[in-house]
């Protein structure tokens, strides 16, 4: 179920609780799935698709991405060219993904005569640094013998030298924005490899090996350009495609959530609000990097509205996750860690009933003993 229509089923069952209550849904992502289509909506455009290279090694895939009305921008999901979703969990292996489908797409966009690029970065199931969509464009990545490297995050461990000479040329006159779904860093303890390449695949052994590999990605690029990448907050988002966008593409990296936030004039509904209910599939420690329902929350708590957040899982305590500075109330589709598959199989269901009674139990609380005016649904 995507975003969409996961905001319509919490709009329905508010209205099961609140039959004369006015909502507005506004489904929204922070760089990830869904992020070409809602930009779409909020600011019209056309939809072009184009075959490229998908993750894994020979495939190829039907990509999606949109330019905007005036034909000026594109838009481009870098899930739609190298996403997680498109990898069959057995063949999940970060050490030979690659974004050079992302590249292509890119490119293609160029060849299409726009002015600018909003990459939404999110979802990703690579961990190259960028390398495989730079590689598309032109630039070549070589070992110590001056030998090209092969595709994919482990590869870079035996990278020597980046030759740009070939960088198409077009992008000089083409404002470049990675739209990320995360501020983590390239390397370290919180960079791409560690919190996120165990999710595409990674054992423990493969998480050092890659992290290693940026590591030295970073020491060659420092060497070749003097440009720093684990100091961009956001580097290490999609495997590290955001530190790529900024060396080879001239991007600016900005937090996806508040551009889409933007885009549908989120703030100018929250002000006609009493109550937002959004959502997410999993609520971790990663919300506090960038994700979308970190944003959210961040301007209701501005507003002066109160969120109730409606999850398919969480991790750690509810209570780290309520209180001034979180959610005024969570609930969870999934009883328990242990329950998740199960909710997830009966997900709709589960979202209405969920949303229900989120929704009973705070009508009931000290804090709010009627409904009035708009409520808003968001769903990533």
């Amino acid at each position: 179920m995507g975003g969409v229509g996961v905001a319509e089923t919490m709009r329905g069952a508010v209205l099961d609780v609140l039959p004369l209550a006015r909502t507005k849904t506004l489904p929204v992502s922070d760089g990830g799935e869904g992020f070409t289509e809602i930009l779409l909506s909020a600011l019209g455009g056309v939809r072009i698709e184009s075959e490229v290279h998908g993750p894994l090694p020979g495939q190829k895939v039907r990509a999606v991405y949109g330019i905007t009305a005036d034909g000026k921008s594109a838009l481009i999901e870098m899930a739609q060219a190298a996403g997680l979703t498109l990898i069959p969990e057995g063949q999940r292996d970060p050490k030979v993904t690659t974004t050079y489908g992302v590249g292509e797409l890119i490119r293609d966009a160029l060849g299409r005569g726009v002015a600018g690029i909003l990459l939404g970065i999110g979802g990703s199931g690579t961990n190259d640094g960028g390398a495989g969509m730079a590689e598309a464009l032109g630039v070549r990545f070589l070992d110590r013998e001056g030998k090209r490297l092969p595709r994919g995050g482990a590869a870079l461990l035996e990278l020597a030298a980046i030759d740009m000479s070939g960088l198409e040329g077009r992008l000089k006159n083409v404002a470049c924005t990675a739209a990320c779904d995360v501020r983590n860093p390239l390397v370290g303890p919180v960079g791409a490899s560690s919190v996120y390449a165990p999710q595409k695949g990674a054992t423990p052994a493969d998480v050092r090996l890659l992290d290693d590999a940026l590591r030295n990605f970073r020491a060659v690029v420092l060497a070749g350009t003097g440009m720093d990448v684990q100091r961009l907050p956001g580097g290490g988002a999609a495997g590290g495609l955001g530190a790529g966008l900024a060396v080879f593409c001239g991007a600016s990296l900005e937090a996806g959530i508040e551009i889409v936030l933007d885009a549908i004039r989120f703030d100018e509904a929250l002000q006609e609000a009493d109550l937002v209910i959004t959502g997410e599939g999993r609520l971790d420690e990663q919300t506090g990097f960038g994700k979308a329902l970190g944003g959210i929350l961040l301007r209701t708590k501005r507003a002066g509205k109160p969120a109730l957040a409606v999850v398919g899982s969480f991790r750690g305590q509810r209570e780290q996750y309520l209180g001034p500075a979180g959610f005024h109330d969570l609930i969870a589709l999934a009883e328990s860690p242990a329950d998740t598959d199960a909710a997830m199989q009966k997900a709709g269901e589960l979202i209405v009933r969920r949303t229900q009674e989120i929704l009973t139990r705070f009508l009931r609380s000290a804090s709010f003993h009627q409904a009035k005016g708009d409520t808003i649904s968001g769903k990533d």
